[in-house]
């Protein structure tokens, strides 16, 4: 051992598997990536392709043009792709692409457009409608406009599901974003299955795989270790739940942090064991980036603690399917 590892305070980094990107989101960033191969720049992304600003500003430095509506693009560039992003969006916006005569691909996560596939059929059944969820997350906007306004309610807390009262003498059907806490979602699913036992609840799981598979690791983690660093933005709906429930198992210290200068190092003085996770679009290089930090102040130890196996994948549009296989073969 060196006279610099000696002086430095030991520190056990045990390593949430798993985490990092989910299917749906390397299937959203593939898309972008193509697309540019495909077609040149610049291509245009409505709203940030994943909540991730490393992959938003990576995806800019090669041509990708990020806008909040369609309505930004220039006139003289509308005849270039426009790409709407992982969370979905509603209705309108691919209804006011074809009026601009815009050509655009959809890299909606197809759990998110499982949802919306839902919500659709529990409308033409005619079932009253509730979605849990979380006010202004653009999943929640996307889902609540497949359907006409005033069809979906949104019911964002137990308070809320307690609350309820059915507008109606339809039956009642709920929903969810696929990004939520496990635990909070099922408690809010609980009070309305109490209190209406007939409601429709989703033939599988709303919550995504990996939403559920990350926070599975993080509550097996947590309970051995003194603190919790996230690796994710803050508008990341499943970063922030995954800081969430590290904080409730006991995690003295639960940071999100985007990167390793987001830290807050006086809250790792003391601290000699350390899980570390990433949400859904957080890429692996970012987790390094904070082992690589953690190293430079502390005798670090990695252990990585497994507790599922993934192996999802979607496929991609039909127009960039080819230059996907084109792409594998040059790298082969």
């Amino acid at each position: 051992m060196s006279e610099l590892s000696r002086q430095k305070p030991p520190l056990t980094i045990k390593l949430c598997a798993p985490r990092g990107f989910c299917a749906g989101v390397d299937r959203a960033i593939q898309i972008v990536e193509l697309a540019l191969e495909k077609y040149g720049k610049p291509v245009y992304v409505r709203h940030e392709i994943v909540h991730n600003k490393f992959v938003v500003d990576g995806l800019k430095d090669k041509g990708a043009v990020f806008v909040e509506e369609l309505d930004e693009i220039p006139d003289t560039d509308r005849e270039r792709p426009v790409i709407f992003s992982a969370h979905g969006v509603p209705k309108s916006v691919p209804a006011d692409a074809q009026t601009r005569k815009m050509f655009y691909l959809d890299a909606t996560c197809p759990l998110v457009s499982k949802v919306h596939k839902e919500a659709e059929i529990h409308h033409r059944r005619d079932r009253e409608i509730l979605l849990i969820g979380h006010k202004g997350h653009p999943e929640v906007i996307g889902t609540m406009g497949q359907l006409p306004d005033g069809a979906v309610t949104l019911i964002e807390t137990e308070a809320d599901a307690h609350a309820y009262q059915p507008v109606s003498g339809r039956q009642l059907a709920f929903i969810t974003q696929t990004t939520l806490s496990v635990d909070d979602t099922a408690g809010i699913v609980r009070v309305l299955r109490d209190r209406f036992p007939d409601i429709v609840a989703p033939h599988k799981e709303d919550i995504c795989y990996a939403t559920t598979n990350r926070q599975e690791a993080v509550k097996e983690v947590a309970p051995q270790v003194e603190a919790m660093v996230v690796v994710g933005a803050p508008n990341s709906s499943n970063s922030q739940r995954l800081r969430e429930v590290a904080e409730r198992a006991g995690c003295r210290v639960s940071a999100l942090v985007q990167r390793a200068t987001d830290i807050k190092w006086d809250d790792f003085d003391n601290v000699r064991s350390l899980g570390l996770t990433a949400g859904a679009s957080a890429p692996e290089t970012l987790v390094e980036e904070i082992i690589e930090a953690f190293s430079e102040r502390f005798d670090v130890t990695v252990e990585t603690v497994r507790t599922a196996d993934e192996t999802v994948v979607f496929n991609l549009p039909r127009e960039l399917r080819e230059m996907s296989r084109l792409a594998a073969g040059a790298a082969g």
